[in-house]
């Protein structure tokens, strides 16, 4: 790995927004690094520069507490100011490259596939500590993005498996419950999810029960 930051037992990877709807941003990442959430990324659109700085600095100190990472996304400035140790971009942004120029060798960064091109081609960049591939399903916090299906997350396992690459990636898109165990049969390890946690009524729980359907690392 380029950077610091292990991801070797990371397995499940949220996004959540800044919950301005129901007010409880840190209890809501308290309760899910407490059930079993490895690392928990802010995503949201509608924050300016100073609103997103500031709820970095109340993620940072919940993830201290549970000694585990936290994520910022796009956005390399706000990612270096607040020292994120994670750092994630999508295939329109920064580029990889650039962002480790910005970052430094301390912050893992890691980049969104979408077709088995992308996929094999993250496998193999050197610049990038981990991937996520998806969306498997449609899902409203990616709006336009057309699903994928579980043939990438296949692809992707059988590549990496001819590759010997050891490099982490995750599933992402419209993982619950419900169809958690098909993303895993297709050869997924780790999933990144949204409204499966920041939607529960007990985030704990719903972490918890997410981490138990995931296969050992």
């Amino acid at each position: 790995m380029v950077a610091g930051m292990d991801f070797s037992s990371a397995q499940l990877y949220l996004c959540t927004d800044a919950r301005r709807d129901r007010g409880d941003f840190e209890q809501f990442l308290d309760a899910a690094y407490s059930g079993g959430v490895d690392i928990i990324q802010l995503r949201d659109k509608t924050l300016d520069a100073a609103e997103e700085l500031e709820l970095l600095g109340v993620l940072a100190d919940v993830a201290a507490r549970h000694a585990k990472p936290w994520s910022v996304n796009d956005r390399a400035d706000l990612a270096a100011v607040a020292g994120a140790p994670v750092f994630h971009v999508g295939q329109q942004d920064l580029p990889p490259a650039a962002a480790r120029s910005l970052l430094g060798p301390a912050a893992a960064i890691g980049r969104s596939t979408h077709t088995p091109e992308q996929a094999a081609a993250a496998l193999a960049d050197d610049t990038l500590d981990y991937f996520c591939t998806g969306p498997l399903w449609a899902t409203p916090t990616k709006p336009g993005r057309a699903a994928v299906g579980l043939q990438l997350v296949e692809f992707t396992a059988a590549q990496q498996g001819q590759t010997g690459s050891g490099k982490p990636w995750f599933a992402i898109g419209g993982i619950d419950l419900d169809n958690i165990d098909r993303v895993t049969e297709a050869g997924a390890k780790r999933v990144v999810v949204v409204r499966a946690v920041t939607d529960a009524d007990d985030p704990a729980e719903a972490a918890r029960a997410l981490k138990s359907a995931l296969p050992p690392l």
